[in-house]
């Protein structure tokens, strides 16, 4: 299901493009015209280090699309949700991205600079990719006070304290821990 109400199908077996849009009508007219887009759909292999949005989840794109001279410009939110291993504890963390974007679609885009417009098709696909590819975190926490793991028994401290007796202090960080107790 399409953000903006259009039910998409499978077509002898070509499954639907949810992020492709139509922009006949807004590239015909003045400058001033914006076409708003809620489109949603699953897109797979997001995945940085131990992070990655889960498959069959819904990324959502959410733009304003502007004509500009020779090409569209789309502007407004990438969303979707994501998973990963805590950093610290190992265990599950979960969140929710939203990154801004602003980009440039033009027929004849030859760089990396700006996304291709194809006819009168713009495929958001590429931009929600690159929004989600870039905002994932690359070290997750699954919250701000995760304690992580003992360094000794690999006890989960959020759990509880563990058994270990205090490690003896290194003499070589002792001038750091001297500076520690001075704030």
């Amino acid at each position: 299901m399409v953000g903006s109400g259009v039910r998409l199908r499978t077509i002898d077996g070509v499954p639907p493009r949810p992020f492709l849009v139509s922009v006949t009508a807004l590239r015909r007219s003045p400058a001033a015209t914006v076409q708003h887009e809620r489109r949603c759909g699953p897109l797979d292999g997001l995945a940085v280090t131990s992070t990655r949005v889960p498959s069959g989840a819904e990324v959502c794109v959410d733009v304003d699309l502007e004509a500009v001279h020779g090409g569209v410009m789309a502007h407004g939110t990438v969303s979707a949700p994501w998973e990963g291993e805590c950093r610290r504890c190992l265990g599950t963390a979960l969140g929710t991205l939203e990154t801004e974007v602003r980009e440039l679609f033009e027929p004849n885009s030859a760089d990396d600079d700006t996304y291709r417009l194809r006819g009168e098709q713009l495929d958001l696909e590429p931009l929600a990719r690159d929004a989600v590819l870039l905002e994932l975190p690359q070290a997750p926490l699954c919250a701000e006070a995760c304690q992580g793991l003992c360094p000794t028994c690999g006890a989960n401290l959020n759990e509880g304290e563990c058994s270990c007796e205090a490690q003896p202090t290194d003499p070589r960080w002792a001038a750091l821990d001297a500076l520690r107790h001075e704030t």
